[in-house]
């Protein structure tokens, strides 16, 4: 009987569980509060800047591009969302933009707008029009709540529900599953079944985000063509884990390209 209580109840929470993404206009199982987990999101991106040399924007040009990028992709998101009467879709955004100094190849954005960017991924943008490329996908992971689906997922497969704040009932399963799904050590393709659908998304919005912003979405394909020659041969990095095959994706962005040349107006240096 144990067998079979489980995916019921991952069944019952899925069907009472969905909601449509105001953007994309795809349906996502949505069981836990977007408030819960900008909370959650604050404290854990706080532990990590604490563990981690942040490099200040008053000495380094690197860090102040970082943040000076990310409130361009951040207002452009905020102007997106307000054309479409979705303005209330980005309450409790509270924008931070950090570079931390590591060889990872990587960056993230959690709830509520909490990013950080590595200094190896810098080697591997080499241009601000590349670094808009990547934050723009990154950003679109969270304000799409790709993140929100995927612990969702998680929670329903486990049979557990989210009522009130999960992170506070004394369930260290939900702790361990935000964990899983947002640190900065965590595989982006936990969830495969709907990560290739995500990836999709966050590069589609993602250029569209960069190209309001004044950044050229044509800068998309070297970056990316650079990107996955980083994964010749090896284990690639850990931004690209769960992402298309490279001819798929190089076919998909050229077309999302087009699209987001209608958006683009140069930045005024």
């Amino acid at each position: 009987m144990k067998r079979f209580f489980i995916p019921l109840c991952a069944f019952a929470l899925f069907a009472t569980g969905c909601t449509t993404n105001a953007i994309t206009g795809r349906k996502q199982l949505s069981l836990v509060s977007e408030s819960s987990l900008q909370q959650e999101a604050v404290t854990q991106y706080k532990s990590f800047l604490s563990q981690n040399k942040v490099v200040s924007p008053t000495t380094s040009k690197d860090a102040e591009m970082v943040r000076r990028v990310g409130q361009r992709i951040a207002n452009a998101i905020t102007e997106y969302y307000k054309s479409k009467g979705l303005g209330k879709e980005l309450d409790g955004y509270n924008w931070e933009f950090n570079l931390v100094q590591s060889p990872d190849v990587n960056a993230w954005c959690m709830p509520g707008g909490k990013v950080v960017v590595y200094t190896g991924l810098l080697n591997v943008t080499q241009n601000e029009a590349a670094l808009a490329i990547v934050l723009g996908h990154e950003i679109t992971h969270a304000v799409a709540h790709h993140g929100q689906e995927r612990m969702s997922q998680a929670l329903a497969a486990q049979g557990i529900g989210a009522i009130g704040d999960v992170f506070t009932q004394g369930n260290p399963k939900t702790n361990s599953i935000f964990n899983a799904i947002y640190a900065p050590s965590a595989q982006i393709g936990v969830l495969l079944p709907n990560s290739r659908k995500q990836e999709y998304e966050a590069d589609h919005y993602g250029l569209i985000f960069a190209a309001m912003a004044g950044y050229n979405p044509r800068e998309a394909i070297p970056f990316w063509k650079r990107m996955m020659a980083l994964s010749s041969g090896q284990k690639p990095p850990e931004i690209l884990s769960s992402h298309p095959l490279d001819s798929k994706r190089i076919q998909a962005l050229e077309g999302y390209i087009q699209e987001a040349l209608r958006y683009y107006h140069p930045v005024k240096k």
